[in-house]
């Protein structure tokens, strides 16, 4: 038999509860979804805590643990942030989330997002990277819209200080604090309240904003930072695996996973992370991702957003869309020549009662001609925790697809 290649589609927060205005059904339970459960009647299903039952995840530990990554390895959102953005970390550097803001004369905030600034951030970046403060040197990239990262570099640094940013309007910016009785944690909140005093000067002053103001704009002229993580030497799963793999998503969050973990990322503006991605593309890039990797990621992320939206109808749309997602990677999979096992998975499951993450465990399946046949025809919540695969972590259920590419190592003689 030729060799397996494995693709791997995340359905972002698509497990759910039973919905009243479904009949008592979930989302995944009530919508119609041939290529799904086709896919079921093919493999073997199970269900899966991402980290244990009842403790929820973030989507960007959801995907850490989905890429074989443990618990502990977690470095928090600002690193995989930047890695989101295609900035490298070095061990020891301290990365934030960061907004372009507006602050009046008192430092009171007057938009958190600056008006929804989308044009020359990449200007006002520049402006900000390169920052010399005491003996740490500031990396300063811009990021979607508002959106910024920012990374401080160099030594005696701790991410256990507090957010900058107040969360709301009409109030002074917060200043950092240790968090921790830490010589660490005091020179970090020393050197990026500095920072942030000084980028509003250049800020101030800057071109961009002037022109802004003269338009009737509000300025960029803030930074606010929350998300302080640490940098550790984390290893990249797949190179540790030696297996070659690409992640197919529009969000930066999840491709700042994939990149931690030494998965390609790939993207393209078409790919909107929302129900209006273009799905045909999405999966005609998965297929020829598959070309050339032995492991391809592929992220809807839809039914996430129905759920944090309390959109029931909406969530079974999103579930229909990525069911014919589906549809046309398979369609696809003729032009590979070895062996595509396809699984399916979420990163969390996100009830739409709740209107957040939950720590209800998700469904899982693996389908393919060399997978044992469980005799489950749908794929859904109940249906899934019948299954062959009984109940799973997300550390199993990534090392039971690299066994499948003969790349975890065997346990004793």
């Amino acid at each position: 038999m030729s060799k397996n290649k494995i693709l791997l589609a995340i359905a972002d927060g698509v497990g759910d509860r039973p919905v009243e205005c479904l009949g008592g059904r979930t989302p995944l339970e009530y919508a119609r979804k041939p290529t799904l459960d086709a896919l079921a009647a093919t493999g073997s299903s199970g269900i899966m805590d991402l980290y244990k039952l009842g403790s929820p995840v973030g989507t960007d530990l959801g995907h850490m643990l989905l890429f074989g990554y443990e618990y502990a390895d977690y470095p928090g959102r600002g690193p995989i942030e930047a890695f989101g953005e295609g900035v490298e970390l070095q061990a020891g550097d301290v990365a934030f989330r960061a907004n372009f803001a507006t602050v009046d004369s008192e430092l009171v905030v007057v938009d958190r997002r600056a008006g929804r600034i989308r044009q020359d951030t990449d200007k006002l970046a520049a402006a900000l990277n390169g920052m010399q403060i005491e003996d740490i040197r500031v990396v300063f990239k811009e990021a979607t819209e508002h959106r910024a990262v920012l990374i401080l570099r160099g030594p005696g640094l701790s991410e256990e200080i507090s957010d900058t940013d107040p969360k709301v309007e009409a109030l002074k910016y917060k200043k950092a604090k240790a968090t921790a009785p830490t010589a660490e944690a005091e020179k970090t909140a020393r050197i990026l309240n500095q920072f942030l005093l000084q980028a509003n000067e250049v800020l101030l002053a800057h071109p961009v904003n002037r022109e802004r103001e003269a338009a009737g704009k509000l300025p960029a002229n803030f930074i606010l930072t929350r998300g302080a993580g640490i940098m550790p030497n984390l290893r990249k799963t797949a190179e540790d695996l030696k297996v070659r793999a690409a992640c197919i998503a529009a969000e930066s969050t999840v491709l700042g996973v994939a990149r931690l973990a030494g998965i390609k990322p790939i993207t393209d503006p078409r790919f909107t992370g929302n129900i209006d991605t273009d799905i045909a593309l999405k999966a005609k890039t998965a297929v020829e991702a598959l070309k050339d990797n032995d492991f391809v990621v592929l992220h809807f992320k839809a039914p996430d957003l129905m759920g944090h939206d309390n959109n029931p109808e909406g969530k079974v749309k999103a579930v229909e869309t990525f069911d014919r997602l589906m549809g046309f990677v398979m369609e696809g999979l003729s032009s590979v020549e070895e062996n595509v096992i396809v699984a399916l998975a979420a990163d969390h499951s996100t009830p739409c009662e709740r209107r957040e993450h939950s720590g209800d465990p998700v469904p899982v399946l693996i389908s393919g001609r060399n997978i044992r046949k469980d005799g489950n025809t749908t794929f859904d919540e109940m249906a899934a925790a019948r299954g062959g695969l009984n109940r799973v972590s997300a550390n199993m259920f990534f090392n039971h697809l690299m066994d499948y590419l003969e790349a975890t190592k065997k346990r004793g003689n």
